[in-house]
């Protein structure tokens, strides 16, 4: 290959490893240490046609992930979270307020809980509009829900 196509594995390896910055996630990086591989291998005369180009750039990609992602994701660290996933949890006992009457029966109604309205079941008592209830569980996209009691 001609030393045009060490220029622009050069070329190819400096920008993705500098997309590293806008695109962040320890991969890109090794893309790009992968092409000035191929590079060096180009320069020291290694390699010579396109398709072992190719070949070399896949397979220092693959190494270099596998070698090298969990020891930069230990030192560099990460933005990662854990979060409660059950997301029944999440709405359990928390209370909402009656758009349209529920029930009676297994009649719909619609609550509006957490900014949006949702389809709702009751107990199977009539539940009016207006008055605030408990979400008690998720059945589909409709929430059961039960006449919230005030003790006074």
């Amino acid at each position: 290959m001609s030393s045009n196509s060490l220029f622009w594995w050069g070329i190819a390896g400096v920008l993705l490893m500098l997309a590293e910055l806008i695109i962040p996630g320890g991969i890109v990086v090794f893309l790009g240490a992968a092409c000035l591989v191929v590079a060096a291998a180009l320069w020291l005369g290694l390699i010579s046609g396109i398709a072992q180009a190719f070949t070399l750039w896949f397979i220092a990609s693959i190494v270099l992930l596998l070698a090298f992602r969990q020891v930069t994701q230990r030192l560099v660290g990460g933005d990662s979270h854990v979060d409660n996933t059950d997301e029944e949890l999440d709405i359990y006992n928390k209370i909402a307020v009656v758009k349209q009457t529920i029930g009676p029966g297994e009649q719909l109604g619609r609550v509006s809980f957490q900014g949006a309205d949702w389809p709702a079941l009751g107990d199977g008592s009539q539940i009016a509009a207006g008055s605030q209830v408990r979400v008690v569980c998720r059945d589909n996209i409709a929430l059961v829900v039960e006449p919230l009691v005030n003790i006074e």
